[in-house]
């Protein structure tokens, strides 16, 4: 069977950082396959572009000149729409790249190119994202249904979570396997050995989730702003997303000490969370968090709300991690005091943990899926 795939297209939004470095990853480990990407975004609505000259981009309806020039909810009501409007031109040049490319196998990444690849009938596994199993089948029954339709339609299923892959059996009696999103453990690495001194400094506060209601942003802000020893500490803000209305009603709990980052380059990433000592990540709803485990393995402490996927992290991650209570109403002066204890201590990861999310290894994981 493997030899038969000549060609691994990944079929995803160009701009998804998640879906990217899978490709990276696919590009730098098959050697005997030519890797390609099928997509209909590539940067719009504020988003930067992550391809370059070098990688083989074949392109759908092309959306980004049609959506708004930046994030919003009325922006993202209104990609869904177009989506769904452009839907049966996209599968119509999805089968006519496939008979020009006969040979090739697809990595669908996130729901909506499941949708795709199972409207056009390709050879397809999919790779769907949190909210798209744990949260969106639950809300839409037309969701659902095509949910289950693509899911069922795959060759393989890969989630990032127990969590996720319990929601899949509920919904479709299939096992997904489990396959952690990776980081790129090379570049943080990489990043940490040049950097010694600043990563040794660690004062920072840092806020790493997307800058929406889900992500409860205002109340690491409230929890700051009244806290009796740490008012006065500014916390930094980097996010991939953001909801305009979410982030207009929130902007008043900032001091002007605080910085709004937005979305940064992976090195500023990096820079950033190895001058943190502590970093937030309080969604209602979680799967599998890349930056949680980024933020871990460039030695922060990290305060989460609780979900599954901790029980999942090899211990020496759990050990960098701070449990809170958001019902405590001291929760954030605890955290501090927690996170000063643990980054005493030099984050030193297990060979379970490398194995676990390093983007590689994760993505040798998918490799044996997509051809066996």
């Amino acid at each position: 069977m493997y030899m038969n795939f000549k060609e691994l297209v990944f079929l995803c939004g160009a701009r998804d950082f998640h879906a990217m470095d899978w490709y990276k990853s696919a590009k730098e480990l098959v050697k005997d396959k030519d890797v390609l990407i099928l997509t209909d975004l590539i940067e719009g609505e504020g988003f930067k572009k992550l391809t370059n000259k070098n990688d083989q981009v074949f392109k759908l309806i092309i959306l980004d000149k049609f959506l708004f020039k930046k994030q919003s909810r009325i922006g993202n009501i209104w990609r869904n729409i177009f989506k769904l409007l452009v839907f049966p031109f996209q599968v119509m040049l999805i089968k006519r790249f496939s008979k020009k490319h006969p040979n090739a196998i697809y990595h669908a990444h996130s729901m909506y190119y499941l949708f795709l690849g199972w409207a056009a009938g390709i050879t397809y596994i999919g790779t769907p994202q949190g909210s798209d199993i744990l949260i969106k089948p639950f809300t839409s029954k037309f969701y659902k249904y095509f949910t289950i339709k693509s899911l069922k339609a795959a060759k393989g299923i890969t989630v990032d979570s127990q969590a996720m892959k319990n929601k899949i059996i509920e919904l479709t009696g299939l096992k997904a396997e489990i396959i952690q999103n990776g980081i790129d453990l090379e570049s943080i690495n990489l990043y940490l050995k040049r950097n010694v001194a600043k990563s040794k400094r660690r004062g920072d506060l840092l806020s790493v989730r997307g800058f929406t209601q889900l992500y409860r942003i205002d109340t690491i802000l409230n929890a700051r702003n009244t806290s009796a020893q740490f008012q006065q500490v500014p916390i930094n803000f980097i996010y991939p997303f953001y909801e305009d209305v979410y982030k207009e009603a929130v902007k008043p709990l900032f001091y002007n000490y605080d910085n709004d980052l937005g979305r940064v380059t992976r090195e500023t990433m990096y820079e950033l969370m190895a001058n943190s000592k502590i970093v937030f990540s309080i969604p209602y709803s979680d799967s599998s968090p890349r930056s949680v485990y980024e933020s871990i393995f460039c030695g922060c402490a990290v305060a989460i709300a609780y979900h599954p996927y901790y029980d999942d992290m090899p211990v020496c991650m759990q050990s960098r991690i701070i449990l809170i209570d958001l019902n405590d109403e001291n929760w954030f002066d605890e955290a501090m005091g927690k996170a000063e204890n643990i980054t005493t201590n030099i984050f030193i990861p297990s060979d379970e943990a490398i194995d676990l999310f390093d983007q590689k290894q994760s993505f040798k994981k998918i490799e044996k899926l997509l051809f066996n």
